[in-house]
Formats: structure tokens, sequence, C-alpha cells
């Protein structure tokens, strides 16, 4: 089997990152229609009524170009100018700031947005006093870190989302009575992506992805399966785990669970993955039929 040497995950990105130049771009228009000369001189704007003035109104305003996350998806237009300013102001939006955010005062969540932004560039202005640190080629950088941070996540609901969809259709063509779930489900504190539910009993599916070979993390990933399937079956569940990566060394028999699909690909092949899923869940066809039946 060959493995892939390229970067996928890089290259995926990169490419994102160059689509919202355009969302950069745009900002500074809007910076140079409130007499600033670039984003370096926003920044160090001393008037700090004016400052949390622009944000409000940045806020405020309806974008042209849109802003896309790690899988190349359009956030929402409040939510990208958002996060913009955050990635901007070198923070973590959903992690950091919006818990903060509850805490500001303002008589709107755009007002109460702003003072937290102003507060952030204050602080950070100082720590990046070159005018560089503020250009489209150092924020760009900001930026791939921030989608790549994040970018696992939304790839593995990705794939949740299309496991869900495979199962509905075979369900649908072979006309079995299997609910899947909308989404997922926590067993003491373990968390399940996808569920199948019958007459007499409940299918657990989790999904995990792992696009690198080594290193320590790769035996958490490992762990973290063998957690999962062992918090199911002792909570009266069964488990049918679906595992992408591109090279794992677990022992699939050791897994204790008679049906594992296990895709041995790169988890950026999105298009080579679905295909491999669909072919692997048809193949389960005999034992979803006798779920649906009701066997024990």
């Amino acid at each position: 089997m060959g493995f892939v040497i390229d970067n996928l995950r890089l290259k995926d990105l990169v490419a994102i990152v160059c689509q919202n130049q355009k969302f950069y771009e745009e900002f500074v228009v809007f910076l140079h229609n409130k007499q600033y000369t670039d984003v370096y001189a926003f920044i160090n704007e001393q008037d700090d009524v004016k400052a949390k003035a622009t944000l409000e109104e940045y806020l405020q305003k309806q974008s042209t170009e849109k802003l896309y996350d790690g899988i190349g998806r359009p956030y929402p237009d409040n939510k990208a100018k958002w996060y913009f300013l955050a990635w901007v102001l070198r923070d973590a939006p959903a992690q950091r700031l919006e818990p903060l955010l509850r805490n500001m005062k303002g008589e709107s969540l755009d007002k109460r947005k702003a003072t937290l932004l102003n507060q952030l560039r204050k602080f950070v202005g100082p720590l990046f006093p070159e005018a560089e640190k503020w250009d489209w080629p150092v924020l760009s950088e900001v930026m791939l870190a921030r989608l790549e941070g994040s970018r696992r996540a939304l790839k593995g609901t990705q794939f949740e989302e299309i496991v869900r969809r495979l199962l509905r259709n075979i369900f649908a063509q072979y006309q079995l009575h299997l609910t899947v779930g909308d989404g997922q489900i926590t067993v003491h504190e373990e968390t399940y992506d996808v569920q199948v539910v019958a007459d007499h009993k409940t299918i657990l599916i989790p999904v995990k992805t792992r696009e690198t070979m080594g290193g320590g993390h790769a035996n958490l990933f490992t762990r973290d399966i063998f957690k999962a399937i062992s918090v199911a079956h002792e909570n009266g569940y069964e488990t049918i785990p679906i595992i992408i990566a591109e090279s794992w060394a677990g022992d699939l028999s050791a897994l204790k669970c008679p049906h594992v699909i296990y895709i041995p690909t790169n988890p950026n092949q999105s298009d080579k993955i679905e295909a491999a899923l669909k072919k692997e869940l048809i193949n389960l066809l005999p034992m979803w039929q006798d779920y649906s039946r009701g066997a024990k």
C-alpha cells in the first residue's frame, strides 16, 4: 500500500487561506473609508471611542466577500467578521473570547463584541509594534494556524454526516426498519458520532480519523478507540467502530467487535473515503437486515 507523502491538509488549507485574502482586502477598504491608511494605523488608534465605533460599524456592516472555514465552507457573515477580527488580534474567538463576551457590558451583542475587541486591540498592538505584522503575508500565517486547529473537528463532523447519509440511503433502498439519529449521543461522558436505532437495540458508531502515523498521539488515538467500545459495551450497546487512518497499528481483532470498518486512507482524500465507506456499509447488509427484523 502506498502512503500519501504530500501534506494534503496543508495544500487544502493554503487554498482556503488564499480565498480568504479577499475578506481581508475588503476589511482594508473599510478602514480606508474610515480614514485609516492600513490595519496597522487602526491598531494604533489612540481614540478609544473612535476605535470602538469603527469595530461596531464593521461588525454591523454586510460583507460582500466570504470567509471560509478549515474545510472550505463559508461562515455566516456575522460569525465571519467576529472570527476574522479575533484572528487578526491573535486570539481564539470560540474557545477563549466567547466566554469572556458574556461578561462584557453593552446594549447589544455587537457593542459587547466591539468593547472586548477594542480591549484586545490595545493589549496586542504593543506586542507587535512592526507595521508588517499587520499586513496580509503575516496575517495569512495566523489564519492558516487557526484554520488548521479547527480542521480536524470539522473533518470529523464531515465524515459523521457522510456516514449518516449513506446509512439512510441504504436503509431506504432495502426498506429496512432502522432509524439513523440526527446527532451525536453521549454515554458516560463518551461521545458517539452516529447511532442506528432498531426496535430492540441501539447500535453506536464512533467515527475515528487520523492522518499522521506516529508519535504519542497515535497511542492516544488507539486508546480512544478502545475506550469508546468499552464504555458502549458496559452500558448494553453494540458498536461498529469506523476507523479512517492512513496507517494504524492497532489490532482489529482486539477490539472485541464482530464488525469493524477500517479505511486505510488519508482522511484528506474525501472522495476515496466516501466510496470505500459506501462499499463497507453495504457489505454489512446481512447484519442490518437482522437488526431490522429484530434479531437479538
